[in-house]
């Protein structure tokens, strides 16, 4: 006799934590994986173990995307196989990192001028696409991005169906759901239960609206018509997304609402594939900015994504806080000044100037002269340094304007015991994207279109076939010196992304931290405005400063009296700074050199850092 269904025990909804908590950080010399889901973590360590028993080297990237697989099953609102994909690789072999952009376009049917009419826009300075537009829907690039991934740069003994089988398991056969991830699910089930198809993506109970809500902690969800779409995937390659009854659906579901989008438009996506591309690195001096010289000075190489990325924005302020403090503009920091007023004063100013600058010239590369690489010059971060004011806060507004893309998104670390390193992300966009679910497929569809200028001046303004900036970003970080691995990073959450790259990266350098106390110390975001995307639509510019709880109330006073517009932040609106991971490298001295990766897991997310043993 089975045993009565009872309830779950319950989400703390805002208190967000109701007693304090810490984490230790993960060590393990085989390899590691930090996500946002033990469910994910464990589909990838499955992958690492099955492919190890039959390869050289195990296959890191092939378990990358089994975790993004399972990632769309158990956090839908955040990632999926209908928005986009970027990776960074690190090859410890050769000591080379490799960059894959797997993001979309837009419609190649779509003028600017067609957007403008259909939405009735005549002022296209401020006129933006909405996020719930079916015009804001670009190809979904992710599907392809997985194909190549495991096609490209896998271990080439596992198949593509051996990846998405951890994935097609649970979505069959029922998975618990976590406790933040049902929080973001349940806050938008009224409005999913109002778009077509948008059951899909509920749980069924007769007792809810229309006989289905959000999954509650610790409740079994199953999405079948995903593990269609997987196995689709699996079987036939690009072609079972791109062409075919997937395909259609999507085409359908957008074209009914005034989309744009063709089966053409994603035949070219599927023939075009992802684009392999080369990173661009910035080389940090953690002692230029350190009071002592204690913890590890050797310089560093952070490397990012190129445009149509926004990884520039997080090497701009890196470089201008090294201008400052090379012009004596700053003090050197020690422990004690970490989140001071001081420090955390030249940061948010650093943080304007690299978005302002990042808002005009981030775009598709391919419809671009501007060299990504002259932002980060010498000589061009000490003229923008130039602009920061010890005394009080600033409005930057040239070239471009500040940008804050509320955006949700997933990300994944992988390391295994060669050496080498996967740092993926993966993301719809908006919290469940577009809110646009095409019939029997089992996801939602991005809205990366919402991000595009519709004023044709701007370099990022809309056009037909063009990849809008994508505020998704994974991070690697290299030893200068000889090139080897030092940390597999990144914080996801809109502009929260390269903000986040930028403070976690110096917890760790600078201040001295381990990875999981990098992670957990307190943040702050800067929150501007991006088309489509605005913190507050009655603000051509969002000047706030949010602050995360935890900064001292002496703090937020100094910086409100150096003219900051301070908001700090509590509960579960501290979602606003993001989840990352971070895996870092060492050598065992005592084990002649043994490598020794030690991982922390954002304690804002539902994850945790598993080690391979």
């Amino acid at each position: 006799m089975s045993e009565p269904a009872s309830a779950p025990f319950v989400y703390g909804g805002d208190s967000f934590s109701a007693f304090p908590s810490r984490r230790s950080v993960v060590h393990s010399t085989k390899g590691i994986i930090s996500t946002i889901s033990p469910l994910a973590n464990e589909a990838a360590l499955k992958i690492l173990r099955d492919g190890g028993n039959a390869a050289a080297s195990l296959p890191m990237h092939d378990a990358a995307v089994a975790a993004a697989a399972v990632l769309n099953l158990v956090d839908p609102a955040m990632t999926g196989i209908g928005g986009d994909a970027f990776a960074l690789f690190y090859d410890a072999k050769n000591k080379k990192v490799h960059a894959l952009n797997g993001s979309g376009r837009s419609a190649a049917k779509a003028k600017p001028d067609d957007i403008c009419r259909d939405l009735n826009i005549v002022d296209r300075i401020y006129g933006t696409i909405p996020p719930t537009s079916a015009l804001s829907v670009t190809v979904p690039g992710a599907a392809a991005a997985w194909v190549d991934i495991v096609s490209r740069f896998g271990s080439g003994v596992l198949s593509l169906e051996q990846v998405l089988a951890p994935a097609i398991d649970l979505a069959e056969n029922g998975c618990p759901i976590s406790e933040i991830s049902s929080y973001h699910w349940a806050a938008t089930e009224d409005e999913l239960r109002g778009k077509p198809n948008g059951i899909d993506l509920l749980k069924k109970d007769p007792a809810a609206p229309l006989g289905h809500r959000a999954p509650r902690p610790g409740e079994l969800y199953k999405n079948g018509l995903l593990a269609g779409t997987f196995r689709r995937l699996a079987e036939h390659g690009k072609g079972g997304f791109y062409e075919g009854p997937v395909a259609e659906a999507i085409v359908q579901a957008t074209s009914s609402i005034g989309g744009y989008l063709t089966l053409d438009d994603l035949k070219d996506h599927e023939r075009l594939g992802s684009d392999i591309t080369e990173p661009i690195s910035f080389r940090l001096q953690p002692q230029a900015f350190r009071k002592d010289g204690s913890q590890d000075d050797k310089a560093i190489e952070l490397w990012e994504h190129a445009p149509n990325g926004q990884g520039i924005v997080a090497q701009i302020t890196l470089g201008i806080l090294q201008a400052l403090e090379k012009g004596g503009k700053i003090p050197k920091f020690g422990q004690q000044d970490h989140n001071s007023a001081v420090y955390l004063h030249a940061l948010v100013e650093s943080l304007k100037i690299a978005f302002a600058d990042g808002s005009w010239f981030i775009t598709d590369p391919q419809a671009t002269d501007i060299d990504p690489l002259s932002l980060i010059a010498d000589e061009y971060l000490a003229e923008r340094a130039s602009l920061f004011q010890p005394d009080r806060a600033s409005v930057v507004l040239s070239p471009g304007s500040p940008v804050h893309k509320t955006s949700d998104t997933i990300y994944l670390a992988v390391t295994d015991p060669q050496g080498n390193a996967c740092s993926f992300v993966n993301s719809v966009a908006d919290t469940f994207g577009s809110r646009i679910i095409p019939p029997g497929v089992g996801f939602v569809l991005q809205n990366r279109g919402a991000g595009f200028h519709l004023n044709h001046e701007h370099p990022n303004a809309y056009a037909p076939g063009k990849r809008p900036y994508n505020t998704i970003i994974p991070a690697l970080v290299t030893n200068a010196s000889d090139g080897s691995l030092h940390t597999v990073l990144g914080v996801m959450g809109g502009a929260m992304q390269p903000q986040g790259h930028v403070q976690v990266l110096l917890n760790m350098a600078v201040f001295g931290m381990n990875p999981q106390v990098a992670l957990d110390a307190p943040r702050v975001c800067i929150g501007v405005s991006l088309p489509g995307k605005s913190t507050d639509p009655s603000k051509n510019v969002d000047s706030t400063v949010y602050l995360e709880e935890g900064i001292s109330d002496e703090v937020v006073q100094a910086l409100a009296q150096l003219g900051h517009d301070v908001k700090v932040l509590v509960g579960a609106s501290r979602s606003l700074f993001g989840r990352g991971q971070v895996i870092r490298v060492h050598r065992d001295a005592t084990f002649d050199g043994q490598r020794v990766y030690s991982a922390g897991s954002d304690m804002r997310g539902d994850g945790a850092s598993a080690p391979l043993i």
